[in-house]
């Protein structure tokens, strides 16, 4: 079969790549490595760098995002997407031994269900001087 020449120049198909990936965020079970104890520390305590909003200081974890000040984190905590990440991540991702029991390698254990609250660097201090951990916040809820 003959090459048959792509019609790219017209219109925006050639950019259309650049636009699917240019706001990707982490995915959730990224997102749920970022919970643990350790990589919640230095997420909430970052170093300042000037190339990042907020020079890396104001970052909200469930939702992988940095903001210009504490007003705009605080705000963003109210918003539907907020809300609706924290949602996606009660559930806990799956692992590829999960996957091998769905597929009829073993008994299939229904994923159990999390509450998480969100974490800021705030609340982080008060439960770091009162020796909970935030991980403590993430409770197993049976469903």
């Amino acid at each position: 079969m003959t090459y048959k020449r792509r019609k790219y120049h017209r219109g925006d198909t050639h950019l259309k790549k650049g636009w699917r990936t240019k706001r990707r965020t982490k995915d959730l079970d990224e997102i749920d490595e970022d919970l643990k104890d350790e990589n919640v520390k230095k997420l909430l305590n970052q170093e300042v760098d000037l190339d990042k909003p907020g020079a890396g200081q104001y970052y909200c974890v469930h939702c992988a995002r940095h903001f210009i000040n504490n007003t705009a984190l605080q705000d963003h905590f109210t918003t539907k997407v907020h809300k609706r990440r924290l949602k996606a991540l009660e559930l806990e991702p799956y692992s590829i031994e999960e996957s091998e029991k769905a597929a009829g390698k073993g008994s299939y254990i229904v994923p159990k269900k999390r509450k998480i609250e969100t974490l800021t660097r705030d609340s982080f201090k008060m439960d770091a001087d009162s020796e909970h951990t935030p991980q403590a916040k993430v409770a197993k809820v049976d469903a």
